[in-house]
């Protein structure tokens, strides 16, 4: 199919900055899809890893209303293969979502198999970040190490000065603030987990055409 840019730019109008309409367009809507469980994956582990919403990972990647056209055309020209997929709802913004069903009904290609082409452009994310997850795991250990040593001395200044000693109170106070911030860094590797076993090689969901 010929390329329309100028057909999808001029009847897709998407407001911007603080009209009436340009908030109307940010509110949020649901929206579900079809998709595999390795798409699914990708954008909760990333949105996890980044630390934000699912709804700000999905706008960011429909603002190129470009790469959707590109990519809807080479789904009309290389329609997808069937696989196995479930339904999955996401909260988005309400201009993000206008602007999938509309390049989707344009250039007629599958909606759920736009969705999954769009969120290929993660795995370099997802690939950077277990990388990066190995890393602190591999030093979670030192960090432990150092918690329970800080926790040993306490219990010796305690027995040594007494607990109501001005030292052993300011070393409790460090303890206790240790203790905080170490269950805060495993909540934050706990969160992360499932990057550890996400399969980069095996995320081609889309890559798989018919002849």
């Amino acid at each position: 199919m010929t390329k329309q840019p100028k057909f999808i730019r001029s009847s897709l109008f998407i407001s911007t900055g603080t009209s009436a309409s340009a908030l109307k367009g940010r509110q949020s809507v649901r929206a579900t899809f079809k998709l595999t469980e390795q798409c699914i994956d990708a954008i909760s582990i990333v949105a996890n890893q980044l630390g934000i919403k699912q709804k700000s990972l999905f706008d960011h990647l429909l603002e190129d209303a470009e790469l959707l056209e590109t990519i809807a055309r080479e789904l009309c020209e290389n329609p997808p293969l069937s696989q196995d997929r479930r339904q999955k709802t996401y909260v988005i913004s309400r201009n993000s979502l206008m602007v999938i069903n509309h390049i989707a009904e344009h250039y007629e290609a599958p909606r759920d198999s736009l969705i999954e082409l769009i969120m290929q452009r993660l795995l370099p994310i997802i690939v950077k970040e277990k990388v990066r997850y190995q890393r602190r795991k591999e030093v979670m250990p030192q960090i432990e190490a150092f918690f329970k040593e800080g926790q040993k001395k306490l219990a010796e200044l305690e027995s040594f000065l007494g607990p109501k000693d001005i030292l052993t109170r300011r070393f409790a106070q460090a303890i206790n603030a240790h203790r905080t911030v170490f269950a805060d860094i495993k909540t934050l590797m706990d969160k992360s987990k499932s990057i550890e076993n996400f399969d980069t090689s095996e995320y081609t969901p889309e890559k798989s055409y018919k002849g």
